[in-house]
């Protein structure tokens, strides 16, 4: 099984969507899926005394522009393991421009986190949180002396579109497939 072609985006989709996670809130090493295999590999350790902010995946059977499915910050009280989905309820999204892609990344809550049961949109946030984000990915490619401009996040409205966006893409370029999950 594939997570990226053989999983569902969940039914819910555009706005509570299943996301597939590669990286635990807290964590270091950045782990990716193969798109050979669809095995979680760890790619590289983070420079710098830098750790995810949130448990970082991607939804399934999505395609943003960088080729790769559309990336998640899913928020939670804990950490998630590496290779669990999870249901997460959209509420942002964070325009990010990486080496001259688009690569941008929804922001979104743990259906079933009670410290997030509240969280509807980015304004219950408080408001450090969307900084902290910002501020990672800003440092962590800085660290690595790569180019990124990560922009003021929009709210919910857009980040619908940008879902949407992406799994039309996904069935354009792979075409419709059934979920086994």
């Amino acid at each position: 099984m594939h997570p990226w072609h053989d999983l569902s985006p969940g039914s819910g989709a555009p706005r509570v969507v299943d996301v597939f996670i590669e990286i635990p809130r807290g964590g270091r090493v950045k782990y990716e899926i193969d798109h050979d295999c669809g095995l979680l590999r760890a790619s590289r350790v983070l420079y710098g005394a830098i750790h995810y902010p949130a448990n970082y995946g991607f939804i399934p059977r999505t395609l943003d522009d960088d080729g790769d499915a559309l990336d998640v910050l899913v928020l939670s009280q804990d950490e998630v393991v590496p290779g669990a989905l999870v249901s997460a309820r959209i509420i942002g999204v964070m325009p990010m421009i990486d080496q001259g892609q688009v690569d941008d990344k929804i922001i979104a809550v743990m259906v079933g986190d009670p410290m997030f049961e509240g969280v509807r949109t980015l304004d219950d946030l408080a408001p450090f949180r969307m900084n902290e984000i910002m501020r990672f990915f800003g440092d962590y490619k800085a660290l690595e002396e790569k180019e990124v401009r990560v922009a003021a996040p929009h709210g919910l409205d857009e980040a619908v579109k940008v879902v949407e966006r992406s799994l039309g893409a996904y069935q354009e370029r792979y075409g419709k497939r059934v979920a086994r999950a």
